[in-house]
């Protein structure tokens, strides 16, 4: 059907206009959008083929489709439809499903076989494949196995098709269909029917306001048991995103009435939390002298209170490990390895070889390194067996550098099996060492801590090295500030700043900021490595900043553009915030070349990106960073190169990355990079925070450079009101085992 073009160049008609057609050509699809460019030839008596585009992922060349839209003129690429939604229809036509079925859509049928399937069935070909299936053997090439395999791919593929177009129905973007499909297969419709708050429960990615967004679609009342359940569940579970292992009571049911719109005090909410109890989901601990009762996820409750079990049995166990003349080790290391400690440092030895479990804490510059390399030496010398780890593989690979001796992630020290999800190393088959060392301690997250302290067997010594006054782990918890707290494990603070430390200013002035002073900002030389650039207005810092990644400091300091330099920001969201950044950045340093039509922040060859949760099949875990490598042209999956290996992502897989230009600062930690630029400014006035700047000037290794408002960078100098996180693990430790509520 004819359309009339747009009255006004760049401004879509004011009405939506319905277009039927067949696919000729996919130009682009991105998986992660859904964002597709296709050539639609239409159903009308002049054959018009025209550009259409939006959320049509997995459409295929020779499908027949009916769109909805309107009429818009994009300036680089001319007149084309905008696709608001879009319904697949069956090809009607000899060419179209010989196409159809042709274009790689079933496994084990291409061109030449789709050819030989119209020849002989005509336009009933997809009748014979959808409802009579034997009769493909009368084809030559398909005997029954390859028409039973034949059958089944197209019923996956049916079924697939129905799960996006019923999810797409809802709302949902195609990334998130693709994974419920993966979850919960064939069965997904019918599932979603029954309960859309399973979605919050068993899918990744998937939370309660999507679940209820569905829910409501399918007239789901909002006081029905199944939601005001799932929305404290949720409730629980936006809190330990926030760090918190539990909420306490009042705040749970005034959380969950400001969600679900009920009054957290009516029956609907209490009724709710006593059947969840009942069931095992949560769990409600008394109130204590201090606090109110605390209401737990299970499996949180269980982590907290196996933490401190853990604990307290590695301290009450007697050490296997052999005893050490510590003067004679401290004379051998000086001599033979040329390595003299300073009096902390002998302190922190002592103890690592004294105390069944040594926290080591301390700022940048104050020796942590060369202490852990000191002790490792020690043991290697007295012939201990000694394993080393990391939360990340970036800081793994620094210990081991370090110390010359091999590291692993925590994940791989306790062979972690993401086929059954479980990690194998674990108290009925303990690690093999006498002595564990843990670097970067400050990540470690409660549920994290559990699985390490139930692996280490209790006849060997632990030591936790880490910066407790960088942020606390991304995970629920703050493990080593509260067992420093506690004063249970032995603990040594690092403070002496070394002088050839000294004589870097990011030193100097993680340590100013640190104890609550401003950095020092002025620029003695242009060999120093920490500049504050003045900038008033967010605008201003922008600019400033895409100048210094792209052109300025490759070009003074010879780092590269793409490798070397990391933007942290303290926020997500505003000109200046993480998502904006990335889009500016991808822009300058990887903008679109030839028919690459993706929009500005989606994926393509080149960008930098980095993985956003933990994905244990792959091997991949939150704030690993990597490269897009290019990819094939119908290859609907990316392929990145970590590094150390290169990871395929099928398509429901590509949302748990995100460009990597700009990152927050909590996703940076564990990491050091060449360079860091930090924006600052008092639009970011709830993430201003010392712990954060410290942590984020830390994380800069040859050059840092502050860009931004001296006000905001005195506000975060001066807040050293971390936000509180609701543990009890200090408390737990405090009691003996037995009289542990719920221990």
């Amino acid at each position: 059907m004819k359309q009339n073009p747009p009255a006004t160049p760049g401004k879509s008609d004011s009405g939506t206009s319905t277009l039927e057609g067949a696919v000729s050509r996919v130009v682009f699809s991105s998986a992660a959008s859904s964002w597709t460019v296709l050539r639609l030839t239409l159903s009308d008596t002049k054959r018009t083929t025209i550009t259409a585009v939006g959320p049509l992922y997995g459409v295929q060349p020779g499908e027949s489709l009916r769109l909805s839209g309107n009429w818009e003129e994009n300036r680089r690429f001319g007149r084309q439809f905008r696709v608001t939604s879009y319904l697949a229809l069956q090809p009607s036509t000899l060419k179209g499903i010989e196409r159809y079925l042709g274009s790689g859509l079933i496994p084990g049928i291409g061109p030449a076989l789709a050819g030989r399937l119209v020849a002989r069935f005509g336009l009933d070909t997809l009748e014979v494949v959808e409802n009579d299936p034997s009769r493909l053997s009368e084809v030559e090439g398909i005997g029954p196995v390859r028409a039973e395999q034949i059958r089944l791919a197209w019923r996956q593929q049916q079924g697939l098709r129905d799960t996006l177009v019923f999810l797409q129905s809802q709302g949902m973007t195609t990334g998130q269909a693709l994974r419920i499909h993966k979850q919960l297969g064939e069965t997904a419709v019918a599932a979603v029917r029954a309960n859309p708050y399973r979605l919050a429960e068993e899918v990744t990615g998937i939370g309660f306001k999507t679940a209820d967004q569905i829910a409501a679609g399918l007239g789901i009342t909002g006081d029905a048991s199944q939601r005001v359940e799932a929305g404290i569940l949720y409730a629980l579970d936006r809190a330990a995103e926030a760090g918190h292992l539990y909420l306490p009571l009042p705040r749970l049911r005034e959380d969950a009435g400001t969600l679900l719109a009920l009054d957290g005090d009516g029956v609907p909410v209490r009724a709710a939390i006593d059947t969840l109890t009942g069931r095992g989901e949560i769990v409600i601990e008394p109130s204590t002298s201090r606090q109110t009762d605390a209401v737990y996820r299970s499996r949180l409750h269980a982590t907290e209170a196996g933490v401190a079990c853990r604990i307290e049995k590695l301290l009450a166990s007697r050490s296997d490990s052999r005893e050490i003349d510590i003067p004679k080790a401290l004379a051998w290391l000086e001599e033979n390895q040329h390595l003299e400690l300073a009096p902390q440092q002998v302190e922190a030895v002592r103890c690592a070889l004294d105390s069944k479990i040594l926290i080591v804490t301390g700022g940048p510059g104050t020796g942590k390194t060369t202490l852990v390399r000191a002790i490792v030496q020690i043991l290697a010398k007295a012939r201990q067996r000694v394993l080393l780890a990391a939360p990340t593989g970036r800081a793994a690979n620094r210990l081991s550098e370090a110390t010359g001796a091999p590291a692993k992630t925590i994940h791989r020290l306790l062979e972690f099996d993401p086929r059954q999800m479980i990690f194998q190393r674990q108290g009925g088959r303990p690690l093999e060492a006498d002595y564990v060392i843990v670097d970067e301690a400050s990540m470690l997250d409660c549920s994290l801590a559990y699985h390490l302290l139930d692996a280490i067997p209790n006849g060997a010594k632990l030591v936790l090295v880490g910066d407790v006054d960088q942020l606390p782990s991304v995970g629920p918890g703050r493990v080593l500030a509260d067992l420093i707290v506690s004063r249970r494990p032995a603990v040594v603070r690092l403070q002496t700043v070394f002088r050839q430390a000294a004589q870097s200013r990011i030193v100097t002035n993680a340590h100013r900021i640190r104890r609550g002073k401003m950095p020092d900002l002025e620029h003695p030389s242009r060999t120093t490595d920490f500049f504050f650039i003045e900038r008033q207005e967010p605008e201003a810092i922008l600019e400033t900043i895409l100048h210094l990644v792209t052109r300025r400091i490759p070009r003074s300091f010879g780092l590269d553009a793409h490798r070397d330099i990391q933007v942290l920001a303290p926020m997500r969201r505003g000109l200046i915030g993480t998502e904006n950044l990335n889009i500016e950045l991808q822009r300058l340093l990887n903008p679109p070349s030839g028919q690459d039509a993706s929009p500005p922040g989606r994926l393509r060859g080149g960008d930098r990106v980095m993985q956003i949760r933990n994905n244990y099949e792959l091997d991949v875990f939150n704030g690993d960073v990597g490269r897009v490598l290019p990819k094939a042209e119908k290859d609907e999956g990316l392929r990145v190169d970590f590094g150390r290996r290169t990871v395929d992502y099928e398509p429901a897989e590509i949302d748990e990355l995100v460009l990597a230009y700009a990152c927050s600062v909590h996703k940076s930690q564990g990491s050091e990079y060449p360079c860091v630029v930090v924006p600052i400014h008092t639009q970011h006035y709830m993430m201003l925070q010392r712990n954060l700047l410290y942590t984020a000037v830390t994380r800069g290794r040859k050059l840092v450079v502050v860009v931004g408002d001296p006000r905001a960078l005195g506000l975060a100098v001066r807040n050293d009101r971390q936000l509180d996180r609701y543990s009890r693990l200090t408390e737990r430790l405090a009691h003996p085992p037995a009289s542990r509520p719920g221990g």
